[in-house]
């Protein structure tokens, strides 16, 4: 069954949806994005995306294509359209088209593209990997140096995916001067005792929005949350380790780099976390 996509103000069927071959998000990866998950027919933790979608957009210079309560509507007409009980919703915004190539911005009177469509992922939130974990391997960080904008250059963490396909394993957590940063498309967490562990926000992390709110139920539950950089080593002597991300909510991280992290089983911090969050999103969710 075909999808309905939007594109610039038009519902349509996947198949009709095109986009200029001059627009700068083809030929420059000139643009940013936003993924928020459905549960129950209803958007997670919207207002949050909303917020770090305009962020990103006033860190690159991109007008916004049109006002919230426009993207509200259209969130939720195509939850409509395409039936989605449990999924994600991508959302793009690009610099536009400026009818060729350059390197110089275009004008303000080329228009932002914004295109958006659904992922239909029925037991989002039961997700067999839940019950079981992530094993992830480490990876050279060597993407650009502003990470904190969700941009749409994703070529490394793409690669770094497949790295941890080849491996064998779910996915890559990435490196630099000897410390973590954060999963390919994921915030990396450890845990030690009653203490959660996770690098502060700077322009080196993507600041995740499932993160604060994961942060904030987790100093409501009085666990201790410290925010700074750790190491491979620190984190395989952990009790635990997850990762979150609007597409896996809380996820248990069991082994890294080859090594089990405590039982080499998702440990309770991280199973409680997940409750807690899915929980209170459905609560709030719109």
């Amino acid at each position: 069954m075909s999808r309905t996509v939007y594109v610039n103000g038009d519902y349509l069927p996947e198949a009709e949806a095109k986009v200029s071959i001059f627009d700068r998000g083809f030929l420059m990866a000139d643009g940013v994005y936003e993924v928020t998950s459905v549960l129950g027919g209803k958007l997670i933790d919207f207002d949050g995306h909303l917020k770090r979608l305009h962020r990103s957009l006033g860190e690159l210079g991109i007008a916004a294509p049109c006002s919230d309560d426009d993207l509200l509507a259209m969130h939720r007409a195509l939850i409509e359209k395409n039936a989605i009980d449990e999924g994600m919703i991508y959302l793009q915004v690009t610099r536009g088209n400026p009818g060729d190539r350059s390197f110089v911005f275009p004008d303000a009177s080329v228009k932002p593209t914004l295109i958006a469509f659904t992922q239909n992922i029925p037991n989002l939130a039961d997700a067999p990997a839940a019950k079981t974990g992530f094993k992830v391997i480490s990876i050279p960080d060597i993407r650009w140096g502003r990470r904190d904008i969700k941009t749409v250059q994703l070529l490394y963490p793409s690669m770094g995916k497949m790295m941890a396909k080849k491996a064998g394993v779910d996915d890559s957590w990435f490196v630099e001067d000897g410390a973590v940063t954060e999963g390919t498309s994921n915030n990396a967490y450890i845990v030690k005792g009653n203490k959660i562990i996770t690098r502060q926000l700077t322009s080196d992390i993507l600041h995740g929005i499932t993160r604060a709110s994961v942060l904030r139920f987790a100093a409501e539950a009085q666990f201790e949350v410290e925010e700074r950089p750790f190491t491979i080593a620190e984190a395989q002597a952990a009790d635990e380790a997850f990762s979150t991300a609007a597409s896996i909510f809380v996820m248990p991280v069991v082994e890294i780099d080859g090594a089990a992290i405590g039982t080499g089983k998702p440990g309770p911090v991280a199973t409680r976390l997940r409750e807690i969050y899915l929980d209170e999103m459905r609560k709030a969710a719109l």
